[in-house]
């Protein structure tokens, strides 16, 4: 009986744990809108068009876009602050 509860407890504990760590994780909500990241990469001189924006779960957007010159550019920026961070 004492090993029963004791392992009820366990998955409890273990539970709880992997719901904080779950509750953790960057979420967009919590950072800029969308139109104002994506708003500030227009706003870049060589900007032409965009590819592909999606959201990283480690907190930061994933940006590809082409320039005037045609060249390929793909950025990644910080939904909290929006600055460019190196990819991980």
């Amino acid at each position: 009986m004492k090993t029963q509860i004791a392992i009820a407890v366990g998955a409890l504990i273990i539970s709880f744990a992997a719901a904080e760590a779950q509750d953790a994780k960057p979420r967009a909500e919590d950072g800029k809108k969308p139109s104002e990241i994506l708003g500030e990469v227009e706003r870049r001189p060589d900007f032409q068009r965009l590819i592909e924006m999606s959201w990283n779960d480690r907190g930061y957007y994933e940006i590809e876009y082409r320039t005037t010159d045609k060249a390929k550019v793909e950025i990644n920026i910080d939904a909290k602050s929006g600055t460019p961070v190196d990819q991980e």
